[in-house]
């Protein structure tokens, strides 16, 4: 059973991103192929809540190997997709901590498929903050779709 959550996807407004890719990049470090995140839809200070989301094409680089004739959004992605909005977070509540380094992953769950192409709507909450570490719970959505959740622990380095 998919726990409550912590934004209803459908109340996000996808079509006026908050921050777009030049925004994030000021930041997080990723670039290229590891820049997860297109779009931010939702930053909700008070709540230490954000969303944002990532186009999943059809031309992406793992689509050829992962797996031929019916690619799947691997799940290692969806987690780093979940980090990076982590550290998204953690950037916006802390500015001069720094950047967030992945630290862990706990209570891993993947409930569906993410088949390009699609929007992978990632939702996450934070549950610990501090000028070093942050715990921030994670949802990823299909549509309405709960398709994975996770913890994503960080630390700044």
């Amino acid at each position: 059973m998919p726990p409550p959550l912590i934004l209803d996807p459908a109340q996000l407004d996808c079509t006026n991103p908050l921050a777009g890719r030049a925004e994030i990049e000021q930041a997080l470090p990723q670039r290229y192929e590891f820049a997860l995140l297109d779009g931010i839809v939702l930053f909700d200070r008070e709540r230490a809540v954000c969303a944002g989301y990532h186009d999943v094409r059809e031309d992406a680089f793992w689509v050829r190997g992962h797996i031929p004739g019916r690619p799947l959004f691997p799940g290692v992605l969806m987690i780093e997709a979940a980090a990076q909005l982590a550290s998204f977070v953690h950037k916006r509540l802390v500015p001069d901590a720094g950047f967030l380094g992945f630290l862990g992953v706990d209570h891993v769950k993947f409930r569906g498929m993410v088949q390009p192409p699609c929007r992978f709507l990632v939702v996450g909450r934070a549950t610990q903050l501090r000028l070093r570490r942050l715990v921030c719970e994670a949802q990823g959505f299909v549509g309405a779709t709960m398709v994975f959740e996770a913890e994503i622990t960080g630390m700044a380095v």
